[in-house]
């Protein structure tokens, strides 16, 4: 399958706008015949709010026609796509992301609509921009699965953690879709977390990062595909608009066993585990 990773600038609060930039990649990515499209964090609104009320006015919640209007770019491409957004719920407001499939057969055979697949709700979040007045988010790591690949959704300051990598990856991501709003002070994040996470987990790992300037914040760009082992297969040296493509195979992730030299050098990334030794991991603070 390829892969889409789409490093784009935002307009802050201006869904109408972001949609319009959104179809534009998405119609980029079907051309060059994408299979799952990764878009970055707050993709549909922006980043750096400065209250809560303010950034309620431009949530929506996950059956807002804009997703309706998403699902039909991207089944029209014949493509899936990642997309972060600001969701409302009731009375509580989470920074989300969204998977969106095109339909069709999934790995069982099964028929499925195109549509909202499955929403993650942000659960690390650092004392900047509008992860300062959202809620905490409250739906377990879990991997989704699109047409033939198994996807685990994942925010930005996430990544900084590896357990809830690890879990995705011990739930059987074959990708692992983060999309990020890493500013400049950040940069160093975006150079060394995908790749590591990609080898602990010998998985797929998209950083979809946006650019651009919003209320004093320089986003740093640096968007990256990586494969098992820690492989950076593409990447963004820079902080200009790019859509970053790359050809993958989810059999290499699925593979946990690594033969590094022929009968005496081998590794298994789930199995040699020991996790008898990691209560003090899941101690609260």
């Amino acid at each position: 399958m390829k892969i889409a990773c789409v490093q784009t600038d935002v307009v802050f609060a201006n869904l109408q706008a972001n949609l319009e930039r959104v179809l534009k990649w998405i119609e980029l990515a079907g051309r060059a015949q994408a299979d799952l499209v990764v878009f970055p964090e707050c993709m549909l609104c922006g980043y750096s709010y400065e209250s809560r009320d303010e950034a309620l006015e431009q949530a929506v919640s996950v059956d807002d026609p804009v997703f309706s209007t998403i699902a039909a770019a991207a089944a029209a491409n014949q493509l899936n796509v990642t997309i972060g957004f600001l969701e409302v719920h009731g009375d509580r407001l989470f920074n989300a992301s969204a998977l969106i499939g095109c339909g069709g057969p999934d790995r069982a055979g099964n028929e499925v609509p195109g549509g909202v697949i499955g929403v993650y709700r942000k659960i690390h979040l650092p004392q900047l921009g509008v992860d300062q007045f959202v809620d905490r988010g409250d739906i377990p790591y879990r991997v989704l699965g699109a047409g033939d690949v198994n996807i685990g959704l994942a925010i930005c300051y996430d990544c900084s953690f590896p357990e809830p990598m690890r879990i995705l990856g011990m739930e059987g991501a074959d990708v692992i879709a983060l999309g990020t709003n890493w500013p400049v002070a950040a940069m160093r994040t975006a150079e060394i977390v995908p790749p590591a996470r990609s080898m602990e987990n010998h998985l797929f790992f998209v950083a979809a990062n946006r650019v651009g300037t919003e209320r004093g914040f320089e986003f740093c760009g640096r968007s990256s595909i990586c494969g098992p082992d820690g492989v950076v297969l593409v990447s963004s040296h820079d902080d200009e608009e790019t859509m970053l493509l790359a050809d993958i195979d989810p059999a290499q992730a699925r593979n946990k066993r690594i033969e590094r030299t022929a009968g005496k050098h081998v590794i298994h990334r789930m199995n040699d585990r020991r996790p008898e030794f990691y209560d003090k991991i899941s101690r609260p603070n």
